[in-house]
């Protein structure tokens, strides 16, 4: 029996050692831990039970009979992170430089399968060199049977990606069809095809950090939603993230015990809204000072920075916030920030996260890059987002709410349950001087008859209450108290029922 266990250790190690000392070195010389030093510490002390130590490659061509090292090239099971059951899988780029074969796959899809079963979050921490190529097609069976089981946990589990090294060609599908993907700045990449085939086909000359690098990502394409400086800062980043989701779709958002008063009064609020109509201000101010303690995960912060979104609390509760920011383009909706707030709209409706509203909005950007760019289908995106949702809503304008960007962020006329307004919004088809040129283009040469009516057009619809006296206002509160009504509003809505009507799925404006 001793002779077994010793065997059994002995396996175990080889395993534990993966491409062996000299390649964890390697690892550790590039800023990058390994793949089991990477679940240590995303994990709970302690908490991980790995799966399918000892799975080995099937690939028989180009000598690779004689080269099979216990994993094959990737780590998985489940752990918890502070107290909750996630599943994980981490590439282990010392072993053939993480690439997929068939077995690595079958080794993800298992974990996969099985976290849909119980309901628990999915992460992947990917560093890969892509697809084995000894392996061919087999390998590329294997992504898309991974790609397969990214689709089906959609919407039923949440989904991670933590980007820790190379991810090229069809290893990138996986993470984008995941809910949220976070990179390392200057340690890992994700491109369809490399600096090398983009310039032997374009004739372009960029380095991988420039093509698909974490910056780039974060800040130019959308495609990341956050980017770390290094691997522990990446992780436990997650786990701070990990406490805002819910476990899966059948179950709540989590609840966190807080000693910050439901409803507690903010002063500064009430001077928050500059007293010139195009001086801008910081939404963020805004979330930060009604949420819980200040705590306040934002999603893509460097990506179409004229509209806001994350995670936060209200009473203990997590909520989803979308807010038009007048700090860039003055909150106007373009292409990029309505796919970026319609994502996340969706997500929190995926798994019954309520959604809060703050709208600043003066419309859409006008412009012919927009117009040719989609922006009739890009905008819809949002507003479908918006119609869809039968989570909790509840939407307060504190300033400009124009046009059909009125219409846009989760007005009442969408189905939003509890929508506020701060004295100080506008809501009006557009802008007080651009409705009386329209209005009156027969006095247009005559400066003071337009002042006048520009006075009358701003008493008549430059403020919340002809919204109020339709009811598509329910109330027009002081900025002070906005955390003391929402969190009443949201305490209101928690048992909210609400379902569309049956289809197959949607066919949203793509």
């Amino acid at each position: 029996m001793r002779e077994i266990l010793a065997k059994l250790e002995a396996k175990r190690a080889a395993a534990r050692l993966g491409g062996g000392q000299k390649r964890i070195d390697a690892q550790h010389a590039k800023g990058k831990l390994t793949a089991r030093e990477r679940i240590d510490v995303l994990l709970d002390e302690d908490s991980f039970e790995e799966w399918d130590m000892f799975v080995e490659h099937r690939c028989t061509d180009f000598d690779m009979v004689k080269n099979k090292i216990p994993g094959d090239g990737v780590v998985i099971g489940f752990g918890t992170v502070n107290g909750r059951m996630v599943f994980v899988y981490s590439q282990d780029f010392t072993v053939f430089g993480g690439s997929l074969s068939e077995a690595h796959a079958e080794k993800i899809c298992k974990i996969m399968d099985q976290a849909i079963k119980v309901g628990a979050p999915v992460i992947g921490l990917n560093d890969s060199g892509g697809a084995r190529i000894q392996e061919g097609v087999a390998s590329l069976g294997g992504y898309a049977e991974v790609f397969q089981r990214n689709v089906l946990a959609s919407g039923v589990v949440p989904q991670i990606s933590l980007i820790m090294g190379p991810c090229a060609g069809g290893a990138v599908y996986s993470p984008a069809m995941t809910d949220f993907i976070f990179m390392v700045k200057d340690s890992s990449y994700m491109f369809v095809t490399g600096p090398d085939v983009v310039k032997t086909v374009t004739h372009e000359t960029v380095t991988a950090e420039e093509l698909g690098g974490a910056v780039t990502h974060n800040t130019k394409s959308g495609v990341a939603d956050l980017g770390f400086e290094n691997d522990m800062e990446a992780l436990l980043q997650l786990r701070r993230f990990i406490d805002f989701l819910p476990a899966s779709n059948r179950e709540p958002p989590p609840e966190r015990p807080t000693d910050d008063p439901a409803d507690r009064v903010e002063d500064s609020l009430d001077t928050l809204i500059p007293d010139t109509a195009n001086k801008p201000y910081d939404m963020r101010e805004l979330i930060l000072k009604v949420a819980d303690e200040g705590d306040f995960f934002e999603i893509q912060p460097d990506f179409a920075r004229n509209i806001v979104i994350g995670f936060g609390r209200m009473n203990g509760h997590t909520v989803g916030f979308v807010a038009n920011q007048p700090l860039v383009l003055a909150g106007c909706l373009d292409i990029d920030s309505s796919r970026k707030a319609a994502r996340f709209v969706r997500f929190c409706d995926c798994f019954d996260v309520p959604i809060v509203t703050f709208v600043d909005v003066p419309g859409f950007l006008p412009g012919t890059s927009q117009e040719f760019g989609g922006i009739i289908k890009h905008g819809a995106k949002l507003l479908y987002a918006y119609a869809e949702a039968t989570v909790p809503k509840v939407t307060v304008i504190t300033r400009k709410a124009y046009g059909g960007a009125y219409d846009v962020m989760s007005s009442k006329h969408l189905r939003g349950d509890v929508n506020y307004a701060w004295p100080t919004a506008e809501i009006a088809v557009m802008g007080p001087k651009g409705a009386v040129e329209i209005i009156f283009r027969g006095d247009i040469g005559d400066a003071d008859k337009i002042e006048k009516r520009t006075e009358e057009y701003r008493e008549k619809f430059a403020n919340p209450f002809v919204a109020g006296a339709r009811g598509y206002i329910d109330d027009v509160i002081l900025p002070r108290n906005t955390r003391r009504r929402v969190c009443r509003a949201l305490a209101m809505l928690r048992d909210k029922r609400l379902e569309n009507p049956w289809k197959k799925h949607d066919n949203i404006p793509l």
